[in-house]
Order: structure tokens, then sequence, then C-alpha cells
């Protein structure tokens, strides 16, 4: 459904700056991580800001990989099974870039739902739904090639120039900011079904039509009602709410850039990693611990000082990649 478009990062890299000279995935194989080893890692950008270990419970209990005796959902997800300390998480992990980001998001659900079990039950929750998806994602940009230094899986000498930043930054957009749009269609969809304004005759129609006006894309071959396309997406059929994802791309480099600026970063926005921050940590933990138990604002304020979600830090952490697409489609037709 190309919700994010980083599988064709090789086909649209800038001449020059489109090679940042190294795959996570490959590093992790070369230093011989398997899933088990990934998630340790994981495990360990928390440790370092000063959370817990996880239980022994969850090494016991966790799907990490696949099953090889019976077919299960793969799709990746985090449980609190006791709303105390039985912390889960099921995966199909394989050794490469995509799973190791999604381990990092998937803990973070892991450790808000501990940060806040001593909240009474109906105040168990993110403070509001994007908080609880943007946590671990705010983590995961903190996987820049300085934090790849730090935990051995990248040489120092391999640490992209400056010159790179362009490369790495539209990697890293077509993943977060091609994304949006899909983010806030799916639900668009869902709540145009559920009000009648597209009809059961018309669900494939209603996707295409929301699929063209929000990304810009059509289907590559013919589709009518015989298709469900929309079905496809896990959380579709799920019946999950689809909006928090889309707050969570925001909401995520608001609390990164209220990280680096905690940690006193003074570079480009995008190369900070507060890995090892125990006063990051601390300030975390704090929003994360009152749950649902304030309105949202509240929570957001602990930790960045704003009431208010602002896509101010996204504008901010992509703005050398703004100035160079500028240039490269100056004078060319724009939309679709």
């Amino acid at each position: 459904w190309a919700q994010e478009w980083g599988n064709i990062y090789d086909v649209v890299a800038p001449a020059g700056a489109g090679n940042v000279g190294y795959d996570v995935g490959d590093l992790l194989k070369a230093k011989g991580y398997q899933p088990v080893k990934m998630v340790k890692q994981g495990e360990a950008f928390y440790s370092s800001l000063g959370f817990p270990a996880l239980p022994g419970t969850f090494w016991e209990r966790s799907q990490i990989t696949k099953p090889a005796d019976r077919e299960v959902i793969c799709h990746a997800s985090a449980w609190d099974v006791d709303a105390v300390d039985d912390l889960r998480i099921k995966m199909c992990t394989k050794v490469n870039a995509d799973d190791f980001v999604t381990i990092h998001h998937e803990l973070g659900h892991n450790y808000y739902q501990r940060a806040y079990n001593k909240q009474p039950f109906l105040y168990k929750n993110g403070a509001n739904d994007g908080f609880h998806e943007a946590i671990g994602d705010t983590v995961a940009l903190s996987i820049t090639p300085d934090y790849l230094v730090k935990i051995g899986l990248l040489d120092q000498a391999k640490v992209p120039t400056p010159d790179k930043d362009i490369g790495l930054l539209l990697r890293q957009a077509m993943d977060k900011v091609a994304f949006l749009p899909f983010g806030l269609m799916v639900d668009k969809w869902r709540w145009g079904v559920f009000s009648g304004e597209i009809p059961t005759s018309g669900y494939q129609a209603g996707w295409d039509k929301l699929r063209l006006q929000y990304q810009g894309i059509v289907p590559p071959v013919a589709r009518d009602e015989t298709k469900f396309d929309a079905g496809g997406k896990y959380h579709i059929p799920a019946a999950v709410p689809y909006t928090r994802y889309f707050l969570a791309r925001v909401l995520q480099f608001q609390f990164y850039k209220a990280a680096c600026d905690q940690s006193g970063w003074k570079g480009p926005l995008h190369r900070c990693s507060f890995f090892d921050d125990k006063a990051v940590g601390t300030k975390l933990n704090a929003m994360l611990s009152m749950g649902q138990s304030k309105p949202w604002p509240d929570a957001l304020q602990v930790f960045t000082g704003s009431r208010e979600m602002s896509g101010k830090a996204l504008v901010e952490y992509f703005a050398p990649l703004k100035a160079w697409l500028d240039v490269q489609n100056k004078g060319k037709p724009q939309g679709w």
C-alpha cells in the first residue's frame, strides 16, 4: 500500500550523496547479530536512559522469531499481559534494518506500559493514542551513525561525512514524511464507511480515490469492486484506529528535539543521539508514568515544555533536505 517509500530509495538516491556508505542490516549481519541480540540491543538503549532491565519473563514468553511449527500473525506488537510486569513482544524478527527499528518501536510500548502500571486501571494508557506510538520511534530516531559507532556496529572511519546528509535525510523522509498522507487517509476511508459516504458497493473505489487524493498514487493494475485493498491493511480488519500513527509521526520529532535540547546537543538535529543520557530518561519517565491520568497537553508539557503538538521539529529535522529539494525541483511541475 506504499505507506512508506524507503524501499525505492536506491531508485531516487541523489548522485554523489546517495550512498551513505553502510546498511544497518549488513552491519548487523557482519557482527553476528541474531534476533534475540537485536532485542537485547534495543533494551540496552532504554537501559542507558536509566530504565530498569526487562523482566526475565519477557525473554521466556515473548515471540521474537516466527515459530517453525505453526502459523502466526507476524505483525509486530507489544503486550502488557497482567498490567504489572508481564511485558512481551510478538514479532517474526529478521536480521535487517527495518526490524532493528521496529524493535526499538515495540519496546517503547513496553516501557510506557511499565511506567504507568501504578496508575488506576482507567489511566493505564498513553496520554493520547499518538503518544504510545511515538515513544519508541523517538528512540529510533537516535539510531544515528554516531550511535552505531558507540555500540560497535559501525567503524568511526565509516561515519558519513556531512556531504552525505542529503542521502541520510532523503532515506529517512521516504519513510517518515511519505507516511503522513497515508497515515491520515486510512481513517478517512474508515470514517467514510461508517458515515455511509463510502457505500458498501464502493469500498475499493473509495480507497483508490483517497489514495490518489492524498498520496498521489494509483493501483499498478486495474481494480474493481471484487477487490478489497483496504482489507489488506492489518489495522482495518483488526479494528485498530490509525490516526494515532499520523499523530505519532509529528510527536516523535517533537519529543526527539526536546530530548536533544535537554542533552545539550549543538549540531544538526538529525545527527543527534541521546543514548546514555539518564537526565533525559528521568524526564521522559516522568511523562510516561502519568499514563492517561492527566489531559495529554499536561503530559506533553512535562517533557517538552509545550502544551501544543507542533510540526516545527519535523520541519527543522528535514530543513537541509527541503532546501536541496527546492533547488532540484525549481521550475518543474509539482503535484498531480
